[in-house]
């Protein structure tokens, strides 16, 4: 955020110059270099002596006047050849000294002048130029009284920019604040704004969609909370009815069955056990924050496996030490991992862990693989790859998901990548 006001301030500074020097060059091109302008005030005193006591002499008296003046004046005056200042003067200033112009040589703190176009003044001066030098002329200072000015005037533009880009600046801090909080799953935080605000129309905006998305995701929740609970009374009925079948039912082949459906009725009961624990973990309600020992927790996760199932090479840093979180919901992320990657596996999977900056925890089996261009999508619910359609290998694609959500809860990140064994690769990354 400082950045963009940042860059605004220097956006307005590079504005103020260039339209400093766009007002020098339009100034020069249609009423002259005001440089020459304060060149000619600050030799105003040689030009009015030459031109109103020298040049209003009569003919006889001309030259007497202009010793007169070099005696009493620090200015160097001379009379020269109109040729040699002709070569010495750049091809566009001769038109003004013919026509009997005064002619500034600021940068040699001088000026020419003809005497007289038709030699009226002395035999001869119609030949003749009156070259000033060692003039009172300082455009360093003239150039320092313009920056002083460009500095007042940039200072009384900066200030009031300064002040109006503050109530932006602290409006888009509080709107980024809200926009954070809602990022991290705090639906309920709104940006509180005076009503003449400046930025007021934009925060009615974030906290009106905010407050959708809260409304929607409430009613979702309460949708799903409902269903599930109310499946698990007919799911419950299910379950009696068929034990009272298995009781009455004397049909071998009847068994069969009712062995079937009652896998389909656990399947769906633990469907809504996944589904309710979707929903409380969409909360941090669900935390049950406290200190525990990383290794030993680890170690139960592995013990409570499937020991028909391939055993985990396990790899754990002998500095793990404690952290602090739900252990039940971040043992619950480690063993999902670990049972998919007994699933997908060809026998062989690992978990390790170690403490740099944070705790890094990696779940990795030498199966199939998950394909790059899927990778973010499968933590998506009931999302499952395509050789996983069939429920009785895939599940019902809620497992990663909450894994998922059981790391963010605790401020981590969990991604999956290539393994070096050939199948997929799970990290979970956890603060210290």
């Amino acid at each position: 955020m400082n950045r963009i006001f940042f860059r605004f301030f220097v956006l307005v500074m590079l504005s103020i110059t260039v339209a400093t020097f766009a007002i020098y060059f339009a100034t020069s091109r249609l009423f002259g270099d005001p440089l020459d302008d304060i060149a000619r005030r600050q030799a105003a005193a040689q030009i009015f002596l030459l031109e109103q006591y020298i040049d209003k002499a009569p003919a006889d008296e001309w030259l007497v006047r202009l010793n007169k003046v070099r005696e009493v004046s620090d200015v160097k005056l001379d009379l020269v050849p109109l040729t040699s200042v002709r070569a010495s003067l750049p091809a566009h200033q001769h038109a003004a000294l013919n026509r009997g112009e005064l002619v500034l040589d600021t940068a040699n703190k001088a000026f020419y002048r003809r005497v007289d176009l038709h030699g009226e003044s002395y035999i001869g001066s119609a030949e003749e130029v009156i070259h000033a030098q060692e003039l009172p002329i300082d455009i360093g200072l003239a150039l320092e009284m313009e920056a002083v000015r460009y500095v007042i005037v940039a200072l009384f533009l900066l200030v009031p920019i300064a002040l109006w880009s503050r109530s932006h600046w602290l409006g888009l801090q509080e709107l980024s604040r809200v926009a954070d909080e809602v990022g991290a799953g705090r639906l309920s935080a709104r940006a509180r704004f005076k009503t003449w605000a400046i930025i007021y129309p934009l925060a009615e905006r974030l906290n009106h969609m905010t407050g959708r998305i809260e409304g929607l995701l409430d009613a979702q929740k309460n949708l799903l909370h409902s269903v599930s609970h109310e499946l698990r009374t007919p799911i419950a009925r299910l379950e009696f009815a068929l034990e009272l079948l298995r009781s009455a039912a004397e049909n071998p082949a009847l068994e069969q069955r009712i062995v079937a459906m009652e896998g389909d009725v656990a399947e769906l009961n633990g469907l809504v056990n996944e589904l309710l624990g979707m929903i409380r973990l969409d909360s941090r309600q669900a935390l049950q924050e406290a200190s525990f020992e990383l290794a030993p927790a680890l170690l139960g996760c592995v013990d409570s496996l499937d020991p028909l199932a391939a055993r985990p090479q396990v790899r754990l840093d002998s500095a793990l030490g404690s952290m602090t979180g739900d252990r039940r919901l971040l043992l619950r992320a480690v063993g999902n991992l670990l049972r998919n990657a007994q699933k997908y596996g060809n026998g062989h999977i690992a978990l390790s862990a170690r403490r740099a900056e944070g705790v890094e925890i990696v779940v990795e089996d030498d199966g199939p693989g998950i394909p790059e261009a899927e990778r973010g999508k499968v933590f998506e619910p009931f999302y499952r790859l395509d050789r996983s359609r069939d429920r009785s290998t895939g599940g019902f694609g809620l497992g990663l998901s909450i894994a998922q959500k059981a790391v963010a809860l605790h401020g981590g990140t969990i991604a999956v990548e290539q393994s070096a064994m050939g199948g997929a690769r799970f990290v979970i990354a956890l603060p210290a």
